[in-house]
C-alpha cells in the first residue's frame, strides 16, 4: 500500500478526471472500500439538491446499483443523502441503522434501505464536504467490500478513518480544478470554448469575429451551438454553466485529454 502523502500528490498531480478518479477508486479499495458514489452540484435550491442532470457523478458501482440510486432516483430517499445535504465530515452507516431502530426513517427511506441490502449495499461511511456556497454540496458515499459488517467498517474508520477522510477531500477539491461535463452532456468543441471566452472577456461579437479571424455570422453559429451543447437558452447561461464545468480557459495539455 502507497504512503497517502504519496496517493495525495498523484491526486493534485493528475490531469484529467478520469486519471483523479481512478486514483482515488484504487486507493480506497485498499482501505476496504470498493465501490464509491460521488455526487457534486453547484444548483442546489433550499429544498432540493436541484435537477441531477446539473450535478457530477462518479461513480464505480455495478450497473443495477446506478440503476436504482442514480436513474430511478433513489438517492431522493437515501438516509445517509439527506444527512450529507446538513451535515460537513464523516459519518458511519450505522447512523441509518439506529434511525431505524427508533422508527426514525419514512416508507420511502425504508425501501431504499431494503434495496440497498439486497444489492449487497450494506456496510459504509458518508463523507461531506464544506462548501462555501450555499448552492454548493459535494459528498462521497463509500461502500465496503462484500462481506464485511458495519461493525468492521467502523474498526477501519478508528485505525484509518483520519487518511480517508483527508483524501476525500484533496479528491473533491481537485474535482473542482478539473473540467468535466454533467449528465450525458456533450462537451464543447474548441472552437465553441473559444468564442465563449472572449464573450465571457466582455468582447462583443463583432471584437470575437476580429480576434478569432471569422465572420459575425460563423461566431453567432458556434455561439448557437455551444448553448445546444450545454443545453441552455442563452449565452450569459452558457457562460456561467462552462464555468461551472471548469470548460474555460483550459491550458494546453487539459484540452488535449
Amino acid at each position: 500500500m502507497s504512503s497517502i502523502q504519496d496517493h495525495l500528490n498523484s491526486l493534485i498531480s493528475s490531469n484529467s478526471l478520469e486519471e483523479m478518479w481512478q486514483l482515488h477508486t484504487d486507493k480506497m479499495a485498499e482501505f476496504g472500500f470498493d465501490r464509491i458514489v460521488y455526487g457534486y452540484t453547484r444548483f442546489r435550491t433550499g429544498s432540493t439538491l436541484g435537477d441531477l442532470q446539473d450535478a457530477l457523478i462518479l461513480t464505480n458501482h455495478d450497473a443495477p446499483y446506478v440503476d436504482h440510486f442514480v436513474g430511478d432516483g433513489g438517492y431522493y430517499q437515501g438516509p445517509m443523502v439527506a444527512w450529507a445535504a446538513e451535515n460537513v465530515g464523516a459519518c458511519s452507516w450505522s447512523y441509518m441503522r439506529d434511525l431505524a431502530m427508533n422508527g426514525k426513517l419514512s416508507q420511502g427511506e425504508l425501501e431504499v434501505v431494503a434495496l440497498n441490502q439486497r444489492l449487497d449495499v450494506t456496510a459504509g461511511y458518508t463523507i461531506s464536504f464544506h462548501d462555501v456556497s450555499m448552492r454548493a454540496k459535494g459528498a462521497t458515499g463509500l461502500t465496503a467490500r462484500r462481506g464485511l459488517t458495519q461493525d468492521e467498517v467502523d474498526e477501519i474508520w478508528v485505525k484509518s478513518g483520519v487518511d480517508i477522510e483527508l483524501a476525500n477531500k484533496v479528491m473533491h477539491m481537485k474535482v473542482m480544478q478539473l473540467p468535466h461535463t454533467t449528465g450525458q452532456r456533450r462537451t464543447l468543441t474548441a472552437r465553441q470554448r473559444e468564442v465563449l471566452e472572449w464573450v465571457a472577456d466582455g468582447k462583443t461579437i463583432q471584437d470575437t469575429a476580429t480576434i478569432m479571424g471569422l465572420n459575425p455570422a460563423t461566431v453567432e453559429k458556434h455561439l448557437r451551438l455551444a448553448r445546444e451543447t450545454l443545453d441552455v437558452d442563452t449565452t450569459a447561461q452558457a457562460i456561467l454553466k462552462a464555468s461551472s464545468q471548469n470548460q474555460f480557459f483550459l491550458i494546453e495539455s487539459l484540452k488535449k485529454k
